[in-house]
């Protein structure tokens, strides 16, 4: 059932804010086995048959959307063909994978009567571009969260902490001038320190579980005519942040050591972690599960509450050409999000 489930989301195109079919599939697919399910934008949600206010609320997430296809796809990225062990898709990996394997455990506890605790199950949009019609649009819509298990494809291993997304977009000014005669300031020039600064510099703390903040300077700007002298350079920063500094505190570091102008795009994609004694993590340590801290972000970064992020697939598998998840990855995901949950 959940192969054939994925195998319909890869055939419906779910570019992230264009989820609607596929927001209408799953809720064709929960209506067909008589459970409930509540909508806002193109996420789907259900909370369990018995669910009880007064028990806590276990969270299983993950997304419906997906990026756009590799331009090296040698196959149709929409065809869901089974060939050997493998099942090939755009999504199929990124996070096609964990998000059936979630809603197969979901289904499992769905009718329980004796839990200890709640289980809600959503499907988010716009999680590839962290999109404000994700997670956020719809937190307040949800019953509230104790916890949350992300489903992403991490090999099973389950990460406990993630960085943290600061992007800062970066101008520093010249004086326009023709370049054939000493006139003007080279914006491109003034520049390049604060890039070679961004380049070099070392933050002194190290997270345990995350390591180091890392920067990127991963766009540049400048001029428009080759005999003029750019009165401005604008390059962007990619900052993966760690949980022993505050997004605040980076950019307050950043501007004491740069002289150009920065700006932040915005303060939402926090780093996350969660106590190596919470319920989650002790269940993970019962099934003997790796854990590590996550380079990447998702929509654990938008959830406010202790969650782990941990999935069937590989992240190097996501947005590459000819993306794949293996059958027996979809498998094991749903005895491992079963064991994890009935371990709590």
């Amino acid at each position: 059932m959940a192969v054939e489930l994925l195998q319909q989301l890869i055939s419906v195109p779910s570019f992230s804010k264009e989820e609607n079919k596929t927001a209408s599939l799953l809720e064709s697919f929960f209506k067909h086995y008589a459970i409930e399910t509540s909508r806002k934008g193109n996420n789907v949600w259900s909370k369990n048959k018995f669910f009880d206010p007064d028990k806590p609320t276990v969270l299983l997430n993950s997304h419906h959307d997906t990026v756009k296809p590799n331009p090296a796809y040698t196959r149709n990225p929409f065809s869901p063909i089974i060939e050997g062990e493998k099942l090939y898709g755009l999504g199929s990996n990124d996070a096609g994978g964990a998000l059936v394997s979630l809603i197969m455990t979901y289904f499992f506890f769905y009718e329980a009567q004796d839990l200890k605790y709640n289980v809600v199950f959503l499907a988010s949009a716009e999680e590839e571009i962290s999109g404000t019609g994700g997670v956020e649009s719809v937190w307040r819509e949800l019953p509230k969260i104790d916890c949350a298990i992300v489903g992403e494809p991490t090999l099973f291993n389950m990460a406990i902490a993630e960085k943290g997304l600061l992007v800062l977009d970066c101008v520093a000014k010249g004086k326009a001038g023709h370049a054939a005669r000493e006139e003007g300031v080279n914006a491109i020039y003034e520049a390049l320190p604060d890039i070679e600064w961004f380049r070099n510099y070392q933050f002194p703390k190290a997270s345990s579980t995350l390591g180091k903040v890392k920067m990127s300077v991963t766009i540049i700007n400048a001029g428009q005519a080759h005999n003029q002298v750019p009165p401005e350079c604008k390059f962007t920063v990619d900052c993966r942040a760690t949980d022993v500094y505050s997004l605040e505190e980076i950019l307050d570091i950043v501007k004491r050591n740069v002289t150009c102008e920065v700006v932040p795009r915005s303060f939402r994609l926090r780093p996350s972690g969660v106590e190596e004694n919470h319920p989650l993590v002790l269940a993970g340590r019962k099934l003997g599960l790796n854990r590590y801290g996550s380079p990447t972000t998702s929509d654990q970064a938008l959830i406010p509450v202790p969650s782990v992020k941990i999935g069937p697939g590989d992240s190097a598998r996501s947005h590459s050409a000819d993306e794949f998840i293996y059958l027996d990855e979809i498998k094991e995901g749903i005895d491992l999000y079963t064991q994890l949950i009935e371990n709590l």
